[in-house]
């Protein structure tokens, strides 16, 4: 516990503000609490060149009133504040457009009994001193340096952070949680003049004493930038592509996102229709965890108190169902998987937490001799996603591959696609990285367009 811990009480400040809700007159209202604190160290040729210390509180409430609903949100949490957070939403209710879909959950629908403490989400050592961020950033610095061809490092450095989130609504549900996150991070530059490139390497996790060595950390995003001086344009034409899987969980982010329930009932789903269907190859599997042992995403309850649990979002290539928050759900006439997020200042929407992605592996090795000529995909940039087509466009660089080997560097290039026939060609390696939240291995897609010179 930080002094700040000491100072905001985040369930007392939610109840008081459920509190002020009643009294301004609404009949259902829920209050949200993030509260957090970060510690941050940056340095740059071997001195320390920013330090940052934070905290902060956000206080939001909703309130449903005749079937409107108003959000307000601020980031003071005294009694003055909260008395005008109340009457303010529930003036903004009173004249708020109805929603037929907006609402607490029912009573039987909550969580129960909430312990966070079987998910590992919280450090149990204190807060480390700012020399310690320092040094880590300064190791991660040296790391990086001591690659030959690496002329500089763009910025190296460390950070840890604390945040809770506390829930409370007039249907009965309380609760709330802490996690804490501790980084180091590295951007190296290679080569000279009009030649340099750039690249990165970046580790998190829920301990501190988790975290890899940072000169290791350092190593890698100088191997990586050096690994692309030389890159040249590929040519253009029809082409197969390994993302590698620092990038390949983009491919399934674009996956969820068609299957969010909000998406769908809006009618702006490429998936609209094809629930049921094959969406991926026969013995894929597509599952949610958002109970994982410290995961990045994890968390014992959704943001409208309903329990979470983990579930099939693809079970052998056939898509079992939407990502669903109480409001999408009753839109679609479906029950809601507790998958609702939410800001403070705004209402719950669906969204997906920590996934893996399971499949019949290759060796990342084997994978690349499958592809015998194309693209590694290691880095993405800009995006064009049509999500009623599934028409995808991204810049993107990595290396030229032939007979199944890495030949040169490539950049200045765009692959383009269709997604639903993208994700039915994919072949898997055995690569995945358990420290994410999205367990995505490298990927071989099929069905590219590669616009190069």
């Amino acid at each position: 516990m930080t002094d700040f811990d000491r100072a905001i009480d985040p369930a007392a400040v939610a109840r008081a503000l459920l509190d002020e809700a009643r009294r301004a007159g609404a009949a259902e209202a829920d209050a949200v609490v993030a509260a957090g604190v970060s510690l941050s160290a940056d340095v740059r040729g071997g001195a320390l060149e920013h330090a940052e210390s934070a905290e902060g509180v956000d206080v939001g409430l909703r309130v449903i009133l005749n079937g409107r609903q108003a959000c307000v949100s601020a980031s003071d949490a005294s009694a003055r504040t909260l008395r005008a957070l109340a009457e303010r939403a529930v003036a903004m209710a009173r004249v708020a457009p109805e929603d037929p879909w907006c609402g607490l959950a029912a009573p039987e629908q909550l969580a129960r009994d909430v312990d966070a403490s079987a998910l590992e989400l919280e450090d149990p050592a204190p807060p480390p001193a700012p020399a310690e961020l320092e040094e880590l950033a300064r190791a991660a610095e040296a790391g990086a340096l001591s690659v030959a061809g690496v002329s500089q490092v763009e910025g190296a450095g460390a950070a840890w952070g604390r945040s809770v989130f506390h829930l409370a609504a007039t249907n009965g549900f309380e609760g709330g949680y802490a996690r804490t996150t501790s980084s180091i991070h590295v951007s190296a530059i290679a080569g000279e003049g009009l030649g340099m490139e750039r690249d990165h390497a970046a580790e998190s996790r829920r301990r501190r004493d988790a975290l890899p060595d940072p000169a290791e950390i350092g190593r890698l995003a100088g191997a990586r930038a050096v690994a692309r001086l030389g890159a040249r344009k590929p040519p253009s034409g029809p082409v197969r592509a390994v993302f590698e899987r620092r990038v390949a969980a983009t491919l399934i982010g674009h996956l969820t996102a068609a299957a969010n329930g909000a998406a769908v009932a809006r009618g702006a789903s490429w998936l609209r229709d094809r629930l049921g269907e094959a969406v991926l190859p026969e013995g894929f599997d597509l599952i949610e965890e958002p109970r994982r042992k410290r995961g990045p995403a994890s968390r014992p309850f959704d943001a409208e108190g309903l329990p979470t649990a983990e579930r099939a979002i693809v079970r052998g290539g056939v898509l079992q169902g939407w990502t669903l928050d109480l409001a999408s759900a009753r839109q679609l006439g479906m029950a809601p998987t507790g998958n609702a997020q939410r800001g403070a200042g705004s209402p719950p929407h669906p969204g997906v937490g920590n996934l893996r992605l399971r499949a019949p592996a290759l060796s990342f090795d084997s994978l690349l001799r499958e592809l015998d000529r194309g693209v590694l995909v290691t880095g993405l940039m800009g995006a064009s996603i049509n999500p009623t087509t599934g028409d995808y466009s991204r810049g993107a660089w990595g290396f030229w591959v032939e007979d199944g080997r890495i030949v040169h560097p490539v950049g200045e290039m765009t692959l383009a696609g269709s997604l639903p026939q993208m994700l039915r060609t994919l072949r898997a390696a055995d690569d995945a990285d358990e420290h994410r939240a999205f367990v995505v291995p490298s990927l071989l897609v099929e069905g590219l367009t590669l616009a190069g010179s």
